[in-house]
């Protein structure tokens, strides 16, 4: 079997990729709708990836993988060994988890991180309340992740909440320390969400970027009686293309509440002083930025050696990117958590995509399928018509 073509299209504002090969058999993938801009840049690998045979994962990935780099433009090789994992495992008439060396797990349990509702501001109410709605959330989630500190609205809304400025524009973030202020009103948005969870479901909290080293700690050490599942990204994180492992080691030694990272690294190697100095205790590489699935499932494996957890991230990721991480994470060692439950946007995405659970979710859970590859597919006729003009052979 040979790679005859690799084509991308963007559906909504996710890029779509569709790998054909000689044998009639072709394979999906998807990148996070944050990067509609990416199209080019996947295209740029074919011309190393035709002619290679798809079977071969590692093989192909051995050409390309050193030509990406941390988010965003990871996705692209990553979404390219997910669809040759989709092929190989159509190929061999098994599902994508087979091949990944089998599943231990018949459910995969996921956090909700796409499941939003408006927020009526960022006062310690409004966290409530908005809290009340994704508890009601008829997936009935056992964890719920919740964006606070510099990855909220606080820093813009709330007057005097740290000693710096926000940056313009659509990246735009903030850096400095906090003040007393922002620090309490932080802690007491943390705390009206938990009155409402309880002890029934868990607390996940996105605190960044932007973070200083004893701001992070305070905030850690503060929020220690409230038994949150973890603080996300407190120093680096979304976008940030390094790692600075000390600077979490640092944070991570001085509390009992569990410190998080990982969304934006690309590959094994730069994972490797997070792990390996236990800089923190939960990691959460995306399979759309890290280089693919097998690539995240390395990760885990040396994570777990080392006594570190796993959430991986996901919440971009799309109903193809679903079905990735579904695969996956059916696999994953017992440090495995949950995963972060990706949504399809527009809505319109559910009446394109084949093979998919209804309800999808069910107490938290996704029961893992058994159809060849990752087993979804794009109803080729529901879906030209969101093909953007000049795609209109990507189903060819």
């Amino acid at each position: 079997m040979k790679i005859t073509d690799l084509k991308c299209t963007v559906l909504g504002n996710n890029p779509v990729i569709r790998i054909t090969t000689d044998e009639g058999i072709s394979g999906l993938a998807e990148v996070e709708g944050s990067k509609h801009y990416l199209k080019p840049h996947i295209l740029f690998y074919k011309q190393h990836i035709v002619g290679e045979d798809p079977t071969n994962v590692e093989r192909v990935m051995l050409k390309i993988r050193r030509l990406g780099s941390f988010k965003p433009w990871g996705s692209s090789v990553s979404a390219i060994e997910m669809a040759l994992w989709d092929i190989a495992g159509k190929a061999a008439g098994l599902p994508v988890y087979k091949l990944l060396g089998g599943k231990i797990r018949d459910k995969v349990r996921v956090y909700n991180g796409a499941v939003r509702f408006p927020m009526d501001g960022n006062s310690p109410e409004a966290y409530a309340a908005n809290m009340e709605k994704m508890k009601a959330a008829p997936e009935g989630f056992t964890i719920i992740k919740q964006g606070i500190a510099f990855h909220s609205g606080m820093p813009r809304e709330v007057p005097d909440f740290f000693y710096g400025e926000m940056q313009k524009g659509a990246f735009g973030t903030g850096r400095g320390p906090l003040t007393e202020r922002g620090l309490k009103h932080t802690v007491a948005c943390v705390e009206a969400m938990k009155d409402v969870l309880g002890d029934e479901v868990g607390l996940a909290l996105d605190c960044g970027p932007g973070l200083t080293v004893p701001d992070a700690i305070r905030l850690a050490k503060a929020v220690e009686p409230l038994n949150v599942m973890w603080l996300e990204d407190m120093i680096t994180g979304d976008y940030v293309p390094y790692v600075l492992a000390d600077l979490y080691r640092e944070v991570t030694q001085s509390t009992s509440t569990p410190i998080h990272t990982g969304e934006q690294i690309y590959l094994r190697q730069n994972f490797k002083d997070l792990i390996e100095k236990h800089a923190v205790n939960v990691i959460g590489p995306d399979p759309c930025d890290i280089g693919g699935i097998a690539e995240l499932k390395w990760v885990a494996e040396h994570a777990d050696l080392h006594g570190i957890l796993m959430a991986p991230h996901g919440t971009g990721d799309g109903l193809i990117g679903l079905a990735a991480l579904v695969q996956m994470s059916a696999t994953l060692p017992q440090n495995y958590i949950a995963f972060e439950y990706p949504v399809g946007r527009p809505e319109w995405w559910y009446d394109i995509v084949e093979g998919l659970p209804d309800p999808i979710v069910e107490d938290g859970f996704i029961t893992v399928w058994d159809r060849p590859g990752m087993g979804v597919e794009l109803n080729a006729e529901a879906t030209k018509q969101y093909l953007p003009e000049g795609d209109e052979a990507f189903f060819d």
